[in-house]
C-alpha cells in the first residue's frame, strides 16, 4: 500500500511513525516531511500555488490513501479535489471543515443544535465589540474567527485587556484575514479536556481523553501557544464522561453538519470545558490536534490505518468496535525556540542526544541543511514524548529528554500533567 501523509510537523510525525508501526511495509511518501520523517518516509516537496501540487502528487504516485495532517489544505479544499479524482483521503471537506475553519460558523451551529458551549456575539468593529465586552465583563475571551494557528484565543481578565486585544486584532491585524472578525465570548470556568473522535459522519468512535497544556510557562502562565505539551489518560475523562460528550456533543453536531449539508467524515476534535453545567465545547478542530496526537497514539493499540482508510473510503463505522489503548501513561512535552509563540529565526544548529528507552521524539520544525547539519526551523521544534507504567516515571522521561534537546535559546516546561499529579496526591 502507498500512503501519501500531508504535512510536516510533530504531528504529521507521529501520524507516520504510527502508521509503520501498524504496517511496516507500506510504501509512505510526506509532503513535505521533515528530517524525523525522512527516516520512515520518501519526502517530497511540492511546488506550485495552494494544493495544486499535492494533487498532482497523490495523482502521480497513484497512491492508495492520502492523510491530511494540516487545516490549511483542508481549508482549502484538498479533499474535495481528491475525491473529484477518486483518490481516497483521510479528512473533511472544505465545507465540513468549517467548524474549524470558521469560528463563526461553529459557533452558530452549536446554538442551533442546542450543543452546549459559550455565549457569543461577532464582531468586525472596535467599538461594538468594546461594548460587548462591557456587556459580559471580565474575565472575557477575545477570539479570531479565522484560522490563527492555535493562537488566536486571548483570555483577558481585565476590560483592559480585553480592549488592548480587540485592537490588535481588528485595527493591528495581529492575526491577518483570520481576525478581520473576532468572536467576543463568555468566560467558562472549569479544567479543559481534548476528545478526539473517528467518524463516518453518523456514528462516532472516541478517543483516549487528552489535557494539553497551551501556556507558555510552568503552572498555566504566560501566553497562549499552540500547545506545549499534553498527557494521556486524565482521570476528569471517565467512560460517563465520554459517553456523555459523544451523545450531547459529537453526535448532534455531526446530525447538524449533515442537515446542512456538509456530511463530516474524518476526526473531529472537542475541545471541552469541564464546569459545573457539565462539558461545554470550547472550540472544534477537524483534524488531529498538536501536540495532542503525540501523546496518544504511542498508547493506541488498534490499527490506525486501517481505521483511516475505512473512513477515507466510505465505510461504515457502526460495528466497530471501542477503540483499545495501552494502560500505560504518555507526557509530550515541547521544546521550542526562545521567541515562541512569536516569530523565531530559524536556522539554529540542534544536538539531538541518543533517545533513551520509553521516549519518542518526533521533529515540529527541524530542517537538515546541505552540509547535513540539524536546524531549527520553526517555533515549535520538537514534541518529546514519554511513555511509562506511571505519569510520574513519563513525566520525569520527557521533561528529561526535551532538557537533553539543546540548540540556542530552547525552552520547554518540565510540569506537563502537574494537575493530574496534585489529583493523585490529594486522593
Amino acid at each position: 500500500m502507498k500512503v501519501l501523509l500531508v504535512g510536516g510537523g510533530g504531528r504529521e510525525h507521529a501520524i507516520g511513525w504510527k502508521l509503520k508501526r501498524d504496517d511496516p511495509s507500506i510504501e509512505l511518501i510526506a509532503s513535505p516531511g521533515n528530517p524525523g520523517l525522512a527516516e520512515i518516509a520518501r519526502c517530497e516537496a511540492v511546488g506550485g500555488p495552494g494544493i495544486r501540487g499535492l494533487v498532482s502528487l497523490a495523482e502521480r504516485e497513484r497512491v492508495d490513501l492520502v492523510v491530511v495532517g494540516p487545516e490549511v489544505p483542508l481549508e482549502a479544499g484538498l479533499v474535495d479535489q481528491l475525491a473529484a479524482r477518486r483518490i481516497p483521503a483521510f479528512g473533511p471537506t472544505r465545507a465540513a471543515a468549517e467548524i474549524e475553519t470558521s469560528k463563526r460558523f461553529a459557533k452558530e451551529l452549536m446554538l442551533r443544535a442546542g450543543v452546549p458551549t459559550a455565549g457569543a456575539s461577532f464582531h468586525s468593529s472596535t467599538e461594538s465589540a468594546r461594548r460587548a465586552a462591557r456587556v459580559l465583563g471580565a474575565p472575557v475571551v477575545i477570539k479570531a474567527s479565522g484560522l490563527a494557528a492555535g493562537k488566536g484565543v486571548v483570555v483577558c481578565q481585565s476590560l483592559e485587556e480585553a480592549d488592548s486585544a480587540i485592537e490588535a486584532m481588528l485595527l493591528h491585524g495581529a492575526f491577518g484575514e483570520a481576525g478581520a472578525e473576532i468572536l467576543v465570548e463568555e468566560h467558562m470556568d472549569g479544567e479543559e479536556l481534548s476528545i478526539f473522535a473517528m467518524t463516518d459522519g453518523r456514528h462516532v468512535l472516541p478517543m483516549l481523553p487528552i489535557q494539553d497544556h497551551k501556556r507558555l510557562l510552568a503552572g498555566d502562565r504566560g501566553p497562549n501557544t499552540g500547545g506545549m505539551g499534553a498527557y494521556a489518560p486524565v482521570s476528569l475523562g471517565s467512560a460517563a464522561l465520554v459517553d456523555e460528550a459523544v451523545e450531547r456533543i459529537f453526535i448532534p453536531t455531526l446530525r447538524a453538519l449533515d442537515e446542512a449539508g456538509r456530511p463530516f467524515r474524518g476526526l473531529l476534535y472537542a475541545g471541552l470545558m469541564l464546569g459545573a453545567e457539565g462539558p461545554r465545547v470550547v472550540e472544534f478542530n477537524c483534524r488531529f490536534g498538536d501536540p495532542e496526537t503525540e501523546a496518544i497514539l504511542p498508547l493506541m493499540r488498534d490499527d490506525l490505518l486501517g481505521l483511516l482508510l475505512a473512513i477515507a473510503s466510505g465505510e461504515s463505522l457502526a460495528d466497530h468496535p471501542a477503540l483499545e489503548w495501552d494502560p500505560g501513561h504518555a507526557v509530550t512535552t515541547v521544546v521550542a525556540t526562545r521567541e515562541y509563540p512569536g516569530s523565531a529565526s530559524p536556522g539554529a544548529p540542534i544536538f539531538l542526544p541518543e533517545q533513551p528507552e520509553g521516549v519518542l521524539v518526533f521533529h515540529a520544525g527541524t530542517s537538515r541543511a546541505e552540509d547535513g547539519v540539524l536546524r531549527t526551523a520553526g517555533g515549535r521544534v520538537f514534541a518529546v514524548t514519554g511513555v511509562a507504567g506511571t505519569l510520574e516515571e513519563a513525566q520525569r522521561l520527557s521533561a528529561e529528554h526535551a532538557r537533553a534537546i539543546r540548540f540556542e535559546g530552547s525552552q520547554s516546561r518540565d510540569d506537563i500533567g502537574w494537575r493530574e499529579l496534585a489529583r493523585a496526591r490529594a486522593s
